[in-house]
């Protein structure tokens, strides 16, 4: 059997009957006492499980944080998709939502454009901070010292038209607090401008953002303020009705 799914069936049993021991372990599973003691060393390194004083097994606060991680993302999507799926009709442009993860968005939704020739990002692709709209949205909801240290870091160049210098990034940053929506045009991928908002409910970092995105021929720079109100006004909205 893979390893890697042992591993994750001992962790499955271990967060389903703690604390477990090794020999109930290895019996409830038909799987090999040595085979069980080394996938658990693995998770324990790993920080996903700890040995108790008496040697049993229980998971750590590491899987109760993800747990949680997890279902707040999915609560403000199911509390966001309702606007979004509004804001989609309204302006007939894809709509993505990303949350942060690391130095970078991943995307955890898509509402798709009915337009033959549409913006379309895999689920699961993640987004630099200084090249896709809903990157900068975000960054511009950090504090200072770590928008400067996220920028000390060289940007990767992912057009001929993303913005990498450092001076710039900070205009526009200034920029896109002062007016509330971020831009983008061919910064991320060549020919795809879009429109973004920051989604915060409460002080501090973005919880996530969203985009109206669309092929560069048809969402131009005439488009930008109108579709940014329309997303200001959805941004409050959901704001509203996300838990503080």
């Amino acid at each position: 059997m893979n390893s890697v799914l042992t591993t994750l069936r001992i962790f499955e049993e271990v967060a389903g009957n703690q604390p477990a021991g090794l020999s109930d372990l290895a019996r409830r599973l038909n799987i090999p006492k040595s085979t069980v003691q080394r996938s658990l060393k693995t998770l324990q390194q790993a920080g996903w499980v700890r040995s108790t004083a008496d040697g049993h097994w229980e998971i750590t606060g590491l899987a109760f944080r993800l747990g949680s991680t997890v279902a707040a993302r999915h609560n403000l999507r199911d509390i966001a998709l309702p606007e979004l799926s509004a804001l989609q009709a309204a302006t007939g442009e894809t709509v993505h939502l990303a949350v942060p993860d690391g130095a970078e968005l991943v995307l955890i939704e898509r509402l798709d454009s009915s337009h033959q020739l549409r913006a379309f990002l895999p689920l699961g692709t993640r987004l630099p901070l200084h090249a896709a709209a809903t990157g900068k949205a975000y960054l511009a909801t950090l504090p200072d010292a770590r928008i400067a240290d996220h920028l000390a870091r060289t940007p990767a160049q992912t057009t001929a038209h993303t913005i990498t210098d450092t001076e710039k990034l900070w205009d526009e940053i200034h920029l896109i607090r002062e007016r509330g929506y971020a831009t983008t045009v061919d910064g991320l991928h060549e020919g795809i401008s879009a429109v973004a908002v920051a989604l915060r409910g409460s002080p501090g970092p973005a919880r996530a953002c969203f985009s109206i995105s669309g092929p560069s021929s048809r969402l131009t720079p005439g488009h930008f303020d109108s579709y940014a109100a329309r997303a200001l006004a959805t941004r409050d909205t959901i704001e509203r009705l996300l838990p503080a």
